[in-house]
């Protein structure tokens, strides 16, 4: 049996966002496996900033792809992103805010717990 998930604060990892749904799996979680060499961990509030850097960079999370069940990604969407994304975000000052007890403890891996408590927010996003 798979242990469960453990966040960046050290507690169980809570779901993301089932709407839209999020996590590599697919499951609204931002857990992780070993075919995630993404490491989609970091539980995000999308807003306009990022999703422009995002789409800049190369990665359009705000178009709607229909043919993969998409919707796009609006301001105020909670998304399961890469950590090396949120970290270069973060250094391009565009990062957006995150949900620590629904970033998977992996992430630290990447970004330092300073960095995200920097943009630390509750489940809910206003």
């Amino acid at each position: 049996m798979k242990e469960p998930s453990v966040n960046v604060l050290g507690g169980p990892l809570e779901p993301c966002s089932t709407t839209p749904m999020t996590g590599f799996f697919r499951n609204g979680c931002c857990d992780t496996g070993p075919m995630d060499r993404g490491l989609h961990t970091v539980c995000a509030v999308m807003t306009a900033e990022f999703l422009a850097l995002s789409k800049y960079l190369g990665n359009d999370l705000s178009t709607p792809r229909p043919e993969f069940g998409f919707a796009g990604l609006k301001p105020g969407d909670r998304w399961c992103l890469c950590a090396g994304r949120f970290l270069q975000a973060h250094e391009e000052g565009a990062a957006p805010k995150v949900n620590l007890a629904a970033t998977h403890a992996i992430t630290l891996q990447v970004v330092p717990l300073d960095v995200l408590q920097t943009y630390a927010t509750g489940p809910t996003a206003d």
